[in-house]
């Protein structure tokens, strides 16, 4: 099977480790070996958090290189830039719409602007050979709950990958409590909609 490192990344409370372990999840269930770490030092007040997804027939480190990553998979369009490094040059960046303007004044005593959109796919494309913006939060409040923007997510990452939707449902099945199943598949069903991404390529 084909080797795939993957980085995602996000702020605390939008489900970056839980996308991480359905990830981890659904790798072992089609028979890759698979490491992952997590850093999240500061997830419960918004920080960043950077989850390391690796799978292959052996994974010896659960880290990417710098450089190394086949896909960056961001909750956050800031965080997506501050990561995109990890991309290598033709890796793919699956990145949420959302914007957290307090981000950009993080470790800024001048008060740095939220960039502009243009400005963020000019950084993702530096790295990327392709970039995937999906509007997550607004689908996800369109299913009737914005937390499954995760899934969504997942949604979209999965169309990149040689892993049967059977697969992925039944991880998301096994990993989400049984009143929210209906509402998890169903999210990452649309995640995987051509029209639920605005694709472009760099």
């Amino acid at each position: 099977m084909k080797p795939l490192n993957i980085v995602l990344t996000g702020v605390g409370g939008q489900g970056i480790l839980l996308a991480s372990d359905i990830l981890c999840q659904v790798g072992m269930a089609v028979g890759y070996d698979v490491k992952k770490t997590d850093v999240h030092g500061m997830a419960q007040r918004g920080g960043s958090v950077v989850s390391h997804v690796r799978l292959a027939d052996k994974v010896f480190s659960p880290l990417v290189s710098t450089g190394a990553a086949d896909f960056l998979l961001a909750f956050e369009k800031l965080e997506a830039c501050r990561w995109a490094r990890f991309l290598h040059r033709g890796g793919v960046a699956v990145v949420s719409d959302e914007a957290i303007p307090t981000l950009a004044l993080a470790g800024s005593s001048g008060g740095a602007p939220y960039p502009d959109d243009t400005t963020i796919a000019h950084i993702l494309c530096a790295h990327a050979s392709q970039v995937d913006i999906v509007p997550a939060a607004s689908l996800a409040t369109e299913l009737g709950n914005p937390r499954v923007a995760n899934v969504i997510l997942l949604g979209t990452l999965s169309r990149f990958l040689d892993i049967p939707v059977e697969s992925w449902h039944h991880t998301i099945e096994e990993r989400v409590p049984p009143k929210f199943q209906e509402l998890n598949l169903r999210a990452f069903d649309v995640g995987r909609e051509p029209m639920a991404r605005e694709y472009h390529p760099c």
